[in-house]
């Protein structure tokens, strides 16, 4: 098996004369967690968005398990996908919404209460979507892209929202759910939650401005990944 669950390679964007994306490479190693890091505009959602095919390149590609996301089979075994502003139906119930996920993904209909206490939404499964809190919509979009039993999970700041034990939940999922054999790719602008359960971070502004291990970035211990973060923008800025 690859032992990269994602690769990126020479992926571009463009948009007329505008480049939301420059000839982006970078690789997610199996099991581990990984952030993709920017300022707003800087293309981390383009570029989610063109692994799981949702938009094309305009050159390069990106591969999941080795195979473009079209070419998969049965592709929520592979991948589970929480986009930031993916909105739900919002008269409907959270189980019902986690049914129509479980059908669409060919998952057991057992699937349904385990993804629900997974995310700890089991006493709230009757509850219409349109009642639930930001927090509540994260946790469920999560449960959603848990739905197939993925190796794989591909989120886009998936702690907007949270309060504090929400943070801390969300944190000691992944970090679970990274060594159980699963592995994350992360976009989030909350850089010091980041710095507590990534293992590598790809740092871009429409290219790649580091990509490697966090040890590699923050080096001793009066850095951050903040301070490195803002040094690596700031710079390519200059």
């Amino acid at each position: 098996m690859n032992a990269h669950a994602i690769e990126v390679r020479g992926l571009t964007k463009r948009y007329g004369r505008r480049i939301a994306v420059d000839d982006l490479t970078f690789a997610v190693p199996r099991g581990s967690i990984v952030g993709l890091l920017g300022p707003n505009g800087a293309g981390k959602s383009t570029t989610l968005r063109m692994i799981v095919g949702l938009l094309a390149p305009t050159s390069g590609d990106s591969l999941i398990d080795g195979s473009p996301f079209a070419a998969l089979h049965e592709p929520a075994s592979h991948v589970g996908v929480h986009m930031d502003g993916f909105g739900f139906e919002g008269g409907i119930t959270a189980r019902r919404h986690l049914e129509i996920c479980r059908l669409a993904a060919g998952a057991p209909r057992g699937r349904v209460d385990e993804v629900l206490d997974e995310v700890g939404l089991a006493a709230d499964a009757r509850r219409r979507v349109r009642t639930f809190s930001t927090g509540m919509a994260q946790r469920l979009g999560l449960a959603a892209a848990l739905i197939g039993s993925p190796r794989t999970l591909i989120l886009d700041e998936p702690a907007n929202g949270l309060d504090p034990d929400g943070i801390r939940w969300l944190r000691r999922f992944l970090r679970g759910y990274a060594e159980t054999g699963g592995t994350v790719l992360i976009a989030s602008h909350q850089l010091s939650e980041l710095e507590q359960v990534v293992d590598e971070v790809v740092v871009i502004k429409q290219r790649a401005l580091f990509a490697g291990r966090l040890g590699d970035l923050v080096t001793s211990e009066v850095d951050s990944l903040e301070s490195k973060y803002f040094d690596l923008v700031e710079g390519a800025s200059a």
